[in-house]
């Protein structure tokens, strides 16, 4: 494990060990959730906008998409527990 230096105002340093003693946990461990915390929720943005990406890139390159009328209609019925036919893609407009 390496060592870190952090410098921060005192009021934020007061309010983060205000939080950490409601939470149980001592302002080291509190600091350390918060910053895994905001690690993890980046990656997930990054790889969330990297499938954005590739699914319009494809979508550009086939020209082809699913209404949201008919993509509704099947999450709703997935939602209900039942297994309808998944809608069709086609070109834009069509």
């Amino acid at each position: 494990m390496v060592t870190t230096t952090i410098r921060i105002q005192e009021a934020l340093k007061a309010r983060i060990s205000a939080a950490a003693e409601r939470a149980g946990k001592t302002p080291h461990a509190f600091m350390l959730d918060a910053i895994e915390q905001s690690v993890e929720q980046a990656e997930l943005a990054e790889e969330f906008h990297r499938i954005a990406n590739e699914r319009w890139a494809k979508i550009l390159a086939t020209g082809k998409t699913v209404p949201w009328n008919e993509t509704r209609v099947w999450l709703e019925a997935r939602a209900r527990g039942e297994r309808p036919r998944k809608p069709v893609a086609r070109k834009f407009g069509g």
